[in-house]
């Protein structure tokens, strides 16, 4: 394995792990050269799943398309990686089920923003504009709309947790 810090391509296997429920190997590795430590994962190959695009093109199913963009819908917002792994993961997982050679994009898509929905409102509404290429304001609201139709309260959407309390000087006597 290279070392992505130095180039090296020698290294020892410092603690090896099954995760992913025997679905795939995660490696702790240290580069002989640096002594930097990394991480890598094996996952056991199957016959590549594809993904035909909305425009019919076929494409080879990639998982880190799927993280990087739940991970930039999640970007400054209470959602630790942890779920975000485990929501790109379970969803990974379900399409393998269920599909075996092609799965359509906007079945992904549609299945990111019901677990997104679940996850995280705000994090729901930016994958949705994105995915849904809302074109102005109206297509935008009318989705906040049915959120809030769906029991989020528009102060969850707008407000964050924390609650910033004002510094209150006490009265000198």
């Amino acid at each position: 394995m290279k070392c992505p810090f130095c180039g090296y391509q020698e290294d020892k296997v410092v603690d090896s792990r099954s995760s992913s429920e025997g679905a795939s190997v995660r490696r702790r590795r240290e580069c002989i050269k640096c002594g930097r430590r990394f991480t890598t994962y094996e996952y056991i190959e199957d016959m590549q799943l594809m993904v035909i695009k909305k425009d019919g093109r076929r494409e080879a199913f990639d998982r880190k398309k799927i993280q990087a963009g739940v991970a930039r819908a999640c970007e400054k917002r209470p959602v630790s990686i942890e779920k975000i792994d485990d929501l790109v993961t379970n969803t990974e997982r379900f399409i393998l089920k269920k599909f075996d050679r092609e799965v359509p994009s906007t079945f992904i898509g549609e299945l990111i923003m019901t677990k997104l929905a679940q996850l995280d409102d705000v994090a729901y509404v930016r994958f949705a504009s994105v995915y849904r290429q809302f074109r102005d304001v109206n297509q935008f609201m009318s989705e906040l709309k049915n959120i809030l139709d769906k029991g989020a309260s528009f102060e969850r959407l707008i407000k964050p947790k924390a609650k910033i309390k004002p510094n209150k000087k006490k009265k000198k006597k």
